[in-house]
């Protein structure tokens, strides 16, 4: 289960850094490098970041308990 959670943890700080690149620069990393927003690769991807970014709702659990 660690592994996972250290997976999606990187895919959510991709997920950050890619929308930090839209903000600053206008640039779509993941568009950039996989054909475009549309491109069925990109799609797939920002699918998983997102799912990632779902589960990373549930770090804040273990916040709670690495507290006690």
């Amino acid at each position: 289960m660690k592994a996972l959670n250290n997976i999606i943890l990187a895919l959510v700080i991709i997920g950050a850094i890619n929308w930090g690149c839209i903000g600053l620069f206008g640039l779509d990393l993941i568009g950039t490098l996989f054909g475009g927003t549309t491109s069925m690769i990109s799609r797939i991807l920002f699918t998983v970041v997102g799912i990632a970014g779902i589960w990373a709702f549930s770090f804040f659990t273990k916040v709670d308990e690495a507290r006690d």
